[in-house]
């Protein structure tokens, strides 16, 4: 088997460096996570680099294994560029070997043109600066290397029909967004699938929805709404969203369907329509 020379992440150390002091405190993941407060998946998640924890666990995570604030004093050196609701979402992605994410409203970060994540951050920032938008943009859609990279995920898009009617930024803008969205299905670097008006009710009506998977850990499952979002590792709650994925998914058109679907929608707004 070919050994991974890839460079350790941060977290990845942050990781291993916990994994080697509780070995040597003679602690399993079991017994550290009930000092801890926590899940032994949420434990083996933040050995493994996926999960920082937050910092009153440090501080569990250091009184149980005696460490004199070792890990609260380093976790302070792993600022997250991202919201603090998704900074932990967001590095788990760049590890997930399956992506399966559903939009409710608008196109998720991942898949976003400049100009469309521009007039989103727009949308909510009254007082906003040219130089901050930049800076959220160029955040944004530096996530998008993730389907380039050579561990690039497989990755699943369910969209509700609403993501394709919501002019955002203007009809060019959004014609733009949806032919990028068509060519990288088209490409098979995600699979498309489309929820039409015509369903009415369908298991994921109330929230955008992101599930993850891994070659060696758990599944997780991640819901966002406004200044909030939800990474959740517990197995029954992310088997209901499992189930809640896999019903949507079945009520959605096929693949050729929804590009075709897509392709229409952004003529429409090509056309000002």
């Amino acid at each position: 088997m070919k050994k991974d020379c890839r460079p350790r992440t941060p977290r990845e150390k942050y990781g291993e460096e916990l994994r080697i002091r509780r070995i040597a405190a003679g602690m399993t993941q079991e017994a550290l996570s009930e000092r801890v407060v926590c899940s032994p998946t949420l434990i083996s998640h933040m050995e493994a680099g996926r999960r920082l924890p937050k910092p009153d666990d440090a501080q569990r995570i250091d009184q149980a294994l005696g460490t004199d604030g070792f890990f609260v004093r380093w976790l302070e050196d792993l600022e997250s560029k991202y919201a603090d609701y998704f900074a932990a979402a967001a590095e788990l992605e760049k590890q997930a070997k399956l992506i399966q994410q559903f939009a409710l409203s608008l196109v998720p970060g991942v898949l976003q043109t400049d100009d469309y994540a521009r007039a989103v951050f727009a949308a909510y920032r009254p007082n906003h600066t040219p130089e901050e938008l930049d800076d959220e943009v160029v955040t944004r859609t530096q996530r998008a290397r993730i389907l380039d990279g050579p561990l690039k995920p497989v990755v699943w898009t369910l969209l509700d029909e609403s993501v394709l009617r919501r002019r955002v930024g203007g009809p060019q803008v959004m014609a733009e967004q949806l032919h990028k969205i068509a060519d990288l299905a088209e490409a098979g670097r995600l699979r498309l699938h489309v929820l039409p008006y015509g369903v009415g009710a369908h298991g994921l009506m109330e929230s955008y929805l992101t599930l993850m998977s891994f070659e060696d850990s758990a599944p997780v499952a991640y819901v966002e709404g406004f200044l909030t979002g939800n990474l959740m590792d517990d197995p029954a709650l992310v088997a209901a969203s499992q189930t809640a994925y896999a019903l949507a998914l079945s009520d959605a058109l096929s693949q050729q369907e929804s590009l075709a679907l897509v392709r229409a929608a952004a003529e429409e707004h090509a056309h000002g329509q």
